[in-house]
């Protein structure tokens, strides 16, 4: 069965919102997403893994990304950013 933007969304918000603050699920070796507290935010990443400009995470994301997404979602990676609790 194909995965769906909505499946994705869907599992992906319930995997976020189960972890601690601070804390990305890494999509691709260039993007996250992460939970800010009322929703998943995807964020690119720049230097050295930190948490730069945020991006849509939309049916385009998605779309784009599909293969990464998920791949991801069958081996999720996670990875706490000090970045994103300062």
């Amino acid at each position: 069965m194909a995965t769906t933007f909505t499946s994705f969304k869907a599992q992906l918000n319930m995997l976020l919102r189960d972890q601690p603050r601070g804390v990305t699920a890494d999509l691709t070796d260039f993007a996250v997403a992460y939970w800010d507290g009322r929703q998943v935010v995807g964020a690119y990443l720049r230097d050295a893994g930190h948490v730069d400009e945020v991006f849509d995470m939309d049916e385009n994301a998605f779309e784009q990304w599909h293969d990464e997404f998920v791949a991801w979602l069958a081996d999720p990676r996670f990875t706490t950013r000090p970045d994103l609790l300062a």
